[in-house]
């Protein structure tokens, strides 16, 4: 659980995942200014507090080390907020248990009409489509959503993409898609639901152009990548 100023929701969100489907959980605090760290330690999960904030890319990358380091095989995203259903995971892991895929997103955009039932504001829903229709071009897929929070990867995955090369901010999701197709890595979509309200974390508009931007310069980097004109850290094993 990547979580910032989280205190509020973490424990619905706990609580709501589906006994027997997990190990342990890490919650990774980046410097929020609430009491999110204590809250996840009184709930005896694994608590892990930035001494400042890197950002939701950075804060990605400890919880993975983290979970690594553990030596888990299977690990999924969930942000702690509850804009995400837990009651998804067995679905979101199955893929990956049947060796089938080695990274699932769990699309809000599968079942039409189910990002708008959640809530999810009409511009963010159309840069949402647009922002994956130029992505699908670049990487020669049909995902029908790329701008997902919620997945799962295998050990495996991790193992391969050199996610700590990512950014620390928001296109680190962006960047690790595209590292997938470009190593050749199993990815499957799985239906979700989601649902925004007040306590949940939600992007603003300029944060959302900043992020939009910083897409499409990860989409012209792949692509002069592979056609061999500029070479990307980002793409190198």
């Amino acid at each position: 659980m990547p979580a910032y100023n989280a205190a509020k929701t973490l424990e619905d969100t706990f609580r709501a995942i589906p006994p027997g489907y997990y190990d342990e959980v890490v919650v990774v605090d980046d410097h929020s200014g609430d009491d999110t760290a204590e809250r996840a330690r009184r709930l005896d999960l694994k608590a892990i507090r930035h001494p400042h904030n890197v950002g939701y890319g950075g804060n990605q990358k400890t919880c993975y080390m983290e979970a690594l380091r553990d030596g888990a095989d299977i690990v999924v995203m969930l942000h702690p907020d509850g804009q995400y259903d837990p009651a998804i995971i067995p679905e979101m892991i199955r893929p990956i248990q049947e060796g089938t895929a080695d990274m699932v997103l769990g699309s809000r955009m599968m079942r039409p009409g189910a990002a708008a039932r959640g809530g999810m504001p009409v511009w963010k829903r159309a840069a949402n489509r647009f922002l994956t229709a130029v992505e699908n071009l670049a990487m020669r897929r049909r995902f029908s959503e790329c701008h997902t929070g919620y997945r799962a990867y295998s050990r495996r995955f991790l193992e391969t993409v050199p996610f700590l090369r990512n950014a620390n901010g928001f296109v680190f999701d962006t960047e690790v898609i595209f590292q997938a197709v470009h190593f050749g890595l199993p990815v499957v979509e799985v239906p979700i639901s989601t649902r925004y309200f007040a306590d949940a974390s939600s992007v603003g508009f300029a944060t959302g152009v900043v992020y939009g931007l910083g897409t499409l310069l990860t989409a012209l980097r792949f692509v002069l990548h592979r056609w061999g004109i500029v070479p990307c850290a980002k793409f190198r094993p």
